[in-house]
């Protein structure tokens, strides 16, 4: 992985909503997308019971498919979301390099996400 690699996959540090006093465009969907987390969370406790029992191997492994569909489609969700919120907030607000951020930011997303 060369450096550009690395940078990418560090996450960029931004203010939280408690110091500026805006929310993020999921704020309004926080709940749905917790309590999905939270249910991906029981099934991965349900893959370690699964280990811990003695479980067939391919049931194990069906159920990890369950929870990378699961992890990928919360992570289609917020992308989706970032697109269409925080890619063309800073694409309509006349600051170009914001923009560039933005559209670069969700570019290494994709990328982390094919390749899994």
């Amino acid at each position: 992985m060369n450096d550009e690699e690395v940078a990418m996959e560090q996450p960029q540090e931004t203010l939280s909503h408690e110091e500026t006093g805006e929310h993020y465009w999921y704020h309004d969907d926080k709940d749905a997308i917790v309590r999905r987390l939270k249910r991906i969370e029981g099934q991965v406790r349900g893959l370690q019971r699964m280990v811990d029992d003695d479980k067939y191997c391919i049931d194990i492994l069906t159920q990890i498919s369950a929870v990378n569909k699961s992890l990928q489609s919360t992570a289609v969700t917020l992308l989706e979301g970032h697109l269409a919120h925080c890619v063309a907030d800073a694409q309509t607000s006349g600051d170009a390099q914001e923009a560039e951020t933005k559209v670069k930011e969700a570019s290494a997303a994709v990328a982390r996400l094919l390749r899994g």
